[in-house]
Protein backbone atom coordinates (compact mmCIF):
# COMPACT_ATOMS: atom_id res chain seq x y z
CA UNK A 1 0.00 0.00 0.00
CA UNK A 2 1.64 3.67 -0.85
CA UNK A 3 0.89 6.98 0.44
CA UNK A 4 -1.75 7.55 -1.47
CA UNK A 5 -4.03 4.26 -0.76
CA UNK A 6 -3.40 5.17 3.39
CA UNK A 7 -4.88 8.68 2.67
CA UNK A 8 -7.55 7.60 0.51
CA UNK A 9 -8.61 5.61 3.59
CA UNK A 10 -8.01 7.80 6.00
CA UNK A 11 -10.24 10.19 4.21
CA UNK A 12 -13.23 7.84 4.38
CA UNK A 13 -12.41 6.68 8.12
CA UNK A 14 -13.02 10.26 8.99
CA UNK A 15 -16.35 10.62 7.16
CA UNK A 16 -17.47 7.35 8.93
CA UNK A 17 -15.74 7.93 12.61
CA UNK A 18 -15.51 11.51 12.63
CA UNK A 19 -13.56 12.99 15.91
CA UNK A 20 -14.70 11.02 19.10
CA UNK A 21 -13.55 13.10 22.20
CA UNK A 22 -12.29 9.89 24.40
CA UNK A 23 -10.26 9.17 21.40
CA UNK A 24 -6.54 10.03 21.51
CA UNK A 25 -6.00 12.37 19.10
CA UNK A 26 -2.51 13.99 18.35
CA UNK A 27 -3.99 17.57 17.60
CA UNK A 28 -5.07 17.75 21.19
CA UNK A 29 -1.72 16.85 22.74
CA UNK A 30 -0.32 19.25 19.97
CA UNK A 31 -2.59 21.87 21.51
CA UNK A 32 -1.29 21.54 25.15
CA UNK A 33 2.10 21.69 24.15
CA UNK A 34 1.54 24.53 23.03
CA UNK A 35 0.20 26.21 26.08
CA UNK A 36 2.95 24.61 27.74
CA UNK A 37 5.58 26.21 25.37
CA UNK A 38 3.66 29.77 25.34
CA UNK A 39 3.73 30.05 29.64
CA UNK A 40 7.55 28.94 29.45
CA UNK A 41 8.42 31.80 26.46
CA UNK A 42 6.59 34.66 27.89
CA UNK A 43 8.17 33.47 31.47
CA UNK A 44 11.59 34.08 30.22
CA UNK A 45 11.35 36.58 27.37
CA UNK A 46 10.35 39.93 27.56
CA UNK A 47 9.78 40.61 23.68
CA UNK A 48 6.10 38.87 23.02
CA UNK A 49 7.17 38.13 19.01
CA UNK A 50 10.19 36.56 19.89
CA UNK A 51 8.63 34.37 22.39
CA UNK A 52 5.83 33.68 20.08
CA UNK A 53 8.39 32.68 17.19
CA UNK A 54 10.46 30.17 19.86
CA UNK A 55 6.74 28.85 20.46
CA UNK A 56 5.89 28.31 17.10
CA UNK A 57 9.22 26.94 15.67
CA UNK A 58 9.40 24.45 18.94
CA UNK A 59 6.06 23.01 18.46
CA UNK A 60 5.89 22.61 14.70
CA UNK A 61 9.83 21.03 15.05
CA UNK A 62 8.46 18.66 18.10
CA UNK A 63 5.72 17.52 16.28
CA UNK A 64 7.60 16.59 12.85
CA UNK A 65 10.32 14.97 14.42
CA UNK A 66 7.73 12.77 16.89
CA UNK A 67 5.61 12.00 14.32
CA UNK A 68 8.63 10.23 12.31
CA UNK A 69 10.22 8.76 15.03
CA UNK A 70 6.54 7.00 15.36
CA UNK A 71 6.65 6.19 12.24
CA UNK A 72 10.13 5.05 12.39
CA UNK A 73 9.35 2.96 15.30
CA UNK A 74 6.21 1.28 13.61
CA UNK A 75 8.47 0.89 10.90
CA UNK A 76 10.18 -1.48 12.94
CA UNK A 77 7.71 -3.62 14.04
CA UNK A 78 6.19 -4.62 10.87
CA UNK A 79 5.17 -2.95 7.81
CA UNK A 80 1.46 -3.59 8.73
CA UNK A 81 2.44 -1.36 12.38
CA UNK A 82 3.35 1.54 10.02
CA UNK A 83 0.91 1.20 7.64
CA UNK A 84 -1.91 1.02 10.36
CA UNK A 85 -0.37 4.13 12.05
CA UNK A 86 0.52 6.58 9.29
CA UNK A 87 -3.45 5.67 8.18
CA UNK A 88 -4.25 6.92 12.04
CA UNK A 89 -1.94 9.91 11.90
CA UNK A 90 -3.54 11.00 8.74
CA UNK A 91 -7.48 10.52 10.08
CA UNK A 92 -6.07 12.89 12.79
CA UNK A 93 -5.47 15.76 10.64
CA UNK A 94 -8.84 15.62 8.75
CA UNK A 95 -11.93 17.20 10.39
CA UNK A 96 -14.89 16.46 7.19
CA UNK A 97 -17.23 14.89 9.73
CA UNK A 98 -16.14 17.23 12.91
CA UNK A 99 -17.14 19.72 10.78
CA UNK A 100 -20.60 18.44 9.47
CA UNK A 101 -20.68 16.84 13.80
CA UNK A 102 -20.03 20.55 15.51
CA UNK A 103 -22.21 22.61 13.31
CA UNK A 104 -25.33 20.12 12.70
CA UNK A 105 -26.93 21.20 16.13
CA UNK A 106 -27.05 24.82 15.13
CA UNK A 107 -29.13 23.73 12.08
CA UNK A 108 -31.51 21.09 14.12
CA UNK A 109 -31.96 23.87 16.70
CA UNK A 110 -32.86 26.54 13.92
CA UNK A 111 -35.04 24.25 12.37
CA UNK A 112 -37.09 24.31 15.47
CA UNK A 113 -37.11 27.81 16.22
CA UNK A 114 -34.88 27.03 19.41
CA UNK A 115 -32.93 30.25 19.09
CA UNK A 116 -31.13 29.76 22.72
CA UNK A 117 -29.45 27.01 21.95
CA UNK A 118 -28.76 27.73 18.60
CA UNK A 119 -26.15 30.07 20.17
CA UNK A 120 -25.00 28.06 22.40
CA UNK A 121 -24.24 25.39 20.09
CA UNK A 122 -22.81 27.99 17.72
CA UNK A 123 -20.70 29.45 20.34
CA UNK A 124 -18.74 26.19 20.65
CA UNK A 125 -17.68 27.07 16.82
CA UNK A 126 -17.19 30.30 16.59
CA UNK A 127 -15.19 33.44 18.29
CA UNK A 128 -17.89 35.59 18.38
CA UNK A 129 -20.36 36.73 20.52
CA UNK A 130 -23.16 34.76 20.04
CA UNK A 131 -25.72 35.65 22.73
CA UNK A 132 -28.11 38.88 20.44
CA UNK A 133 -27.88 37.14 17.52
CA UNK A 134 -31.39 36.60 15.13
CA UNK A 135 -31.41 33.72 13.16
CA UNK A 136 -30.37 34.63 10.04
CA UNK A 137 -26.84 35.65 11.73
CA UNK A 138 -27.06 32.35 13.74
CA UNK A 139 -27.24 30.81 10.30
CA UNK A 140 -24.57 32.62 8.74
CA UNK A 141 -22.03 31.95 11.55
CA UNK A 142 -22.22 28.26 11.25
CA UNK A 143 -22.04 28.71 7.55
CA UNK A 144 -18.70 30.69 7.88
CA UNK A 145 -17.55 28.25 9.71
CA UNK A 146 -18.37 25.44 7.72
CA UNK A 147 -16.93 27.13 4.27
CA UNK A 148 -13.93 28.73 5.89
CA UNK A 149 -13.25 24.95 7.32
CA UNK A 150 -13.43 23.64 4.67
CA UNK A 151 -9.74 24.21 3.68
CA UNK A 152 -8.30 24.27 6.87
CA UNK A 153 -10.10 20.84 7.96
CA UNK A 154 -10.22 19.33 4.50
CA UNK A 155 -8.68 20.85 1.45
CA UNK A 156 -5.14 21.70 3.47
CA UNK A 157 -4.63 18.79 5.68
CA UNK A 158 -5.08 16.47 2.39
CA UNK A 159 -2.33 18.30 0.43
CA UNK A 160 0.14 18.16 2.83
CA UNK A 161 -0.79 14.53 3.65
CA UNK A 162 -0.39 13.70 -0.37
CA UNK A 163 3.24 16.01 -0.70
CA UNK A 164 4.84 14.62 2.78
CA UNK A 165 2.36 11.94 4.59
CA UNK A 166 1.59 12.03 8.05
CA UNK A 167 4.48 14.32 8.96
CA UNK A 168 3.31 16.79 7.09
CA UNK A 169 0.19 16.71 7.59
CA UNK A 170 1.01 17.21 11.36
CA UNK A 171 2.89 20.11 11.05
CA UNK A 172 0.03 21.46 9.31
CA UNK A 173 -2.02 21.08 11.88
CA UNK A 174 0.12 22.35 14.81
CA UNK A 175 0.40 25.51 12.48
CA UNK A 176 -3.44 25.80 11.89
CA UNK A 177 -3.95 25.36 15.64
CA UNK A 178 -1.60 27.51 17.21
CA UNK A 179 -2.57 29.70 14.85
CA UNK A 180 -6.36 29.31 16.79
CA UNK A 181 -4.63 29.16 19.75
CA UNK A 182 -2.65 32.51 19.10
CA UNK A 183 -3.87 34.88 16.08
CA UNK A 184 -6.10 36.88 17.82
CA UNK A 185 -5.78 40.65 17.79
CA UNK A 186 -5.93 41.85 21.22
CA UNK A 187 -3.54 42.78 23.38
CA UNK A 188 -2.46 39.90 24.39
CA UNK A 189 -1.86 38.19 21.28
CA UNK A 190 -1.47 40.79 18.74
CA UNK A 191 2.30 40.58 18.91
CA UNK A 192 2.92 37.41 20.42
CA UNK A 193 0.40 35.77 17.76
CA UNK A 194 2.23 37.07 14.70
CA UNK A 195 4.37 34.26 13.76
CA UNK A 196 2.10 31.52 13.94
CA UNK A 197 -0.73 33.87 12.04
CA UNK A 198 1.49 34.81 9.09
CA UNK A 199 2.93 31.07 8.88
CA UNK A 200 -0.94 30.02 8.64
CA UNK A 201 -1.39 32.36 6.09
CA UNK A 202 1.55 30.73 4.26
CA UNK A 203 0.30 27.26 4.95
CA UNK A 204 -3.01 28.02 3.55
CA UNK A 205 -2.40 30.05 0.67
CA UNK A 206 -2.54 27.18 -2.03
CA UNK A 207 -5.22 25.15 -0.37
CA UNK A 208 -7.37 28.26 -0.20
CA UNK A 209 -6.98 29.15 -4.18
CA UNK A 210 -7.49 25.68 -4.63
CA UNK A 211 -10.80 25.81 -3.04
CA UNK A 212 -12.17 28.31 -5.26
CA UNK A 213 -12.30 25.69 -8.90
CA UNK A 214 -12.88 22.60 -6.23
CA UNK A 215 -15.70 24.50 -4.32
CA UNK A 216 -17.44 26.25 -7.43
CA UNK A 217 -17.20 22.31 -9.09
CA UNK A 218 -19.34 20.88 -5.73
CA UNK A 219 -22.00 23.86 -6.11
CA UNK A 220 -22.29 23.64 -9.64
CA UNK A 221 -22.99 19.79 -9.25
CA UNK A 222 -24.87 20.18 -6.45
CA UNK A 223 -27.34 22.64 -8.58
CA UNK A 224 -26.12 25.67 -6.81
CA UNK A 225 -24.99 28.52 -9.56
CA UNK A 226 -21.08 28.09 -10.16
CA UNK A 227 -21.07 31.15 -12.34
CA UNK A 228 -21.58 33.27 -9.80
CA UNK A 229 -19.62 31.54 -7.28
CA UNK A 230 -16.65 32.02 -9.04
CA UNK A 231 -16.95 35.66 -9.89
CA UNK A 232 -17.96 36.21 -6.89
CA UNK A 233 -14.67 34.67 -5.33
CA UNK A 234 -12.65 36.86 -7.57
CA UNK A 235 -14.58 40.28 -6.23
CA UNK A 236 -15.03 39.61 -2.74
CA UNK A 237 -12.29 37.20 -1.99
CA UNK A 238 -9.80 39.70 -0.34
CA UNK A 239 -12.82 41.20 1.92
CA UNK A 240 -11.34 39.51 5.11
CA UNK A 241 -9.08 40.02 7.61
CA UNK A 242 -7.34 36.67 6.27
CA UNK A 243 -5.77 36.53 3.03
CA UNK A 244 -7.12 33.23 2.02
CA UNK A 245 -10.10 32.38 4.53
CA UNK A 246 -12.36 34.89 2.45
CA UNK A 247 -11.88 33.06 -1.07
CA UNK A 248 -13.66 29.71 0.41
CA UNK A 249 -16.37 32.08 2.26
CA UNK A 250 -16.98 34.29 -1.27
CA UNK A 251 -17.29 31.06 -3.51
CA UNK A 252 -19.38 29.29 -1.07
CA UNK A 253 -21.73 32.87 -0.72
CA UNK A 254 -22.04 33.68 -4.33
CA UNK A 255 -22.70 29.93 -5.38
CA UNK A 256 -25.94 29.96 -2.42
CA UNK A 257 -26.82 33.61 -3.16
CA UNK A 258 -26.32 34.85 -0.21
CA UNK A 259 -24.43 37.80 1.88
CA UNK A 260 -21.80 36.91 4.87
CA UNK A 261 -19.10 38.85 6.91
CA UNK A 262 -20.10 41.84 8.21
CA UNK A 263 -19.37 43.64 12.23
CA UNK A 264 -19.69 40.81 14.90
CA UNK A 265 -18.43 40.85 18.33
CA UNK A 266 -15.13 39.52 19.66
CA UNK A 267 -14.66 39.38 23.46
CA UNK A 268 -16.42 42.44 23.93
CA UNK A 269 -15.28 44.71 20.95
CA UNK A 270 -17.19 45.33 17.54
CA UNK A 271 -14.98 44.30 14.66
CA UNK A 272 -15.97 46.06 11.20
CA UNK A 273 -15.36 43.63 8.90
CA UNK A 274 -16.67 43.90 5.00
CA UNK A 275 -19.38 41.96 3.35
CA UNK A 276 -18.83 39.21 1.08
CA UNK A 277 -21.15 38.15 -1.45
CA UNK A 278 -24.94 39.47 -1.88
CA UNK A 279 -28.33 38.75 -0.11
CA UNK A 280 -30.18 37.69 -3.49
CA UNK A 281 -31.17 34.42 -0.87
CA UNK A 282 -31.93 35.00 2.99
CA UNK A 283 -29.17 32.90 5.25
CA UNK A 284 -31.25 29.91 7.21
CA UNK A 285 -31.25 26.66 8.46
CA UNK A 286 -31.26 24.84 4.80
CA UNK A 287 -28.17 26.88 3.87
CA UNK A 288 -26.14 25.38 6.47
CA UNK A 289 -26.81 22.21 5.44
CA UNK A 290 -26.14 23.05 1.55
CA UNK A 291 -22.83 24.40 2.51
CA UNK A 292 -22.60 20.85 4.23
CA UNK A 293 -23.29 19.31 0.56
CA UNK A 294 -20.58 21.43 -0.37
CA UNK A 295 -18.24 20.70 1.52
CA UNK A 296 -18.41 17.29 1.88
CA UNK A 297 -18.37 16.86 -2.50
CA UNK A 298 -15.00 19.62 -2.73
CA UNK A 299 -13.40 17.22 0.12
CA UNK A 300 -14.07 14.42 -1.91
CA UNK A 301 -12.98 15.94 -5.35
CA UNK A 302 -10.05 17.35 -3.40
CA UNK A 303 -8.81 13.48 -2.46
CA UNK A 304 -9.08 12.70 -5.87
CA UNK A 305 -7.20 15.06 -7.46
CA UNK A 306 -4.83 14.53 -5.33
CA UNK A 307 -4.84 10.99 -4.83
CA UNK A 308 -4.21 10.49 -9.28
CA UNK A 309 -2.14 13.30 -9.37
CA UNK A 310 0.06 11.41 -6.17
CA UNK A 311 0.00 8.41 -8.78
CA UNK A 312 1.12 10.05 -11.67
CA UNK A 313 4.17 11.53 -10.58
CA UNK A 314 5.09 8.33 -8.40
CA UNK A 315 5.13 6.59 -11.70
CA UNK A 316 6.23 8.83 -14.00
CA UNK A 317 9.25 9.81 -11.90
Amino acid sequence: MDLADRIFIAFYFDLILGDPRWFPHPVRYIGRFASFMENQTRKRITHPTLAGAITTLTVVAITGVMCSAILCLLAKISPIAFEIGSIYLIYTTLSTRCLYDESLPVQQHLQKNNLPSARNSLSQIVGRETQELDAQAIACGATETVAENTVDGVIAPLFYAFIGGAPLALIYKAINTMDSMFGYKNEKYLAFGEIPARLDDVANWIPARLSVPLMTLAISICGFNGCRAITTALRDGQNHSSPNAGLPEATVAGGLGIRMGGPNRYHGEWVDKPFIGESIHPVTARTIGDTHKIMFLAGTMALALFYFARKFFSSSF
